[in-house]
């Protein structure tokens, strides 16, 4: 198996070398892959990287965009424009830096949530899914009300943060607010 030891989380990752005619290869197989199958990949939750042959550069977060491109042209997208005009506005905004953690905190705590119900839903036999069916939209919105109750939270406490970080280097060259 070829993999790569990363410097971030010193873990074994799979190694998927990119050619400069737009092929995939997967070390761990010996094959070239699509994006497809590289989409599975992340459904399996496996480690991976893609490398540029000629450069070394890595390209995993334009692979995974690309994915996520292709999912959102194909049946029901998951961002509305109105969502993605947003997430572009931040992109040059001071709030730039701490968007990405925002996101990815919210993110985490809806896996928490998803795998919670999952577990919980395991031995559901089909009346039960019949009449959870009929509470889940009311079930389903009281936890979501709760994250997003809990991300506004967590966002007022960065800017917070902020403010209070910007009073203080703005005081350290004598400058007042």
């Amino acid at each position: 198996m070829k993999t790569q030891k990363t410097t971030d989380t010193q873990a074994v990752q799979r190694v998927i070398k990119k050619y400069p005619n737009r092929r995939l290869y997967d070390t761990d197989t010996s094959t070239y892959i699509t994006l497809t199958e590289v989409k599975h990949l992340v459904m399996e939750g496996e480690s991976f990287v893609v490398l540029d042959v000629k450069t070394g550069e890595d390209l995993t977060r334009s692979i995974l965009l690309q994915i996520i491109l292709e999912e959102e042209s194909n049946g029901s997208p998951m961002f509305t424009a109105p969502v993605l005009s947003h997430v572009i506005r931040f992109y040059g905004h001071a709030m730039q830096g701490l968007m990405g953690g925002y996101l990815e905190k919210n993110i985490q705590s809806l896996m928490e949530v998803q795998t919670k119900f999952s577990e919980q839903s395991k031995g559901l036999t089909p009346e039960m899914w019949t009449q959870f069916v009929a509470l889940q939209s009311p079930v389903l919105q009281g936890m979501m009300g709760g994250n997003l109750e809990q991300s506004k939270i967590i966002l007022s406490q960065m800017q917070e943060q902020m403010e209070k970080q910007t009073g203080q280097m703005l005081g350290a060259f004598g400058l007042k607010r």
